[in-house]
């Protein structure tokens, strides 16, 4: 995983396992759900998106302030 970009393990309704992905373009946050699915996330999963999400906040900010 690069700098400015995190993935969070999940799975789809159908329990099959996907990823969330957060990541910085520009001074944006995207956050990528799996496609055309609903991504369910247990307690530690929701714990890493909060934490990925504001590190990706962070990393924004940072870049603003080098520019």
């Amino acid at each position: 995983m690069s700098r400015g970009e995190w993935s969070i393990g999940c799975r789809d309704l159908a329990g099959r396992r996907r990823d969330v992905t957060v990541f910085v373009s520009n001074d944006k946050v995207v956050l990528v759900a799996p496609p055309g699915e609903a991504a369910v996330l247990g307690p530690l999963d929701v714990g890493r998106l909060r934490a990925a999400l504001r590190d990706a906040v962070v990393a924004t900010a940072d870049d603003q302030l080098e520019t």
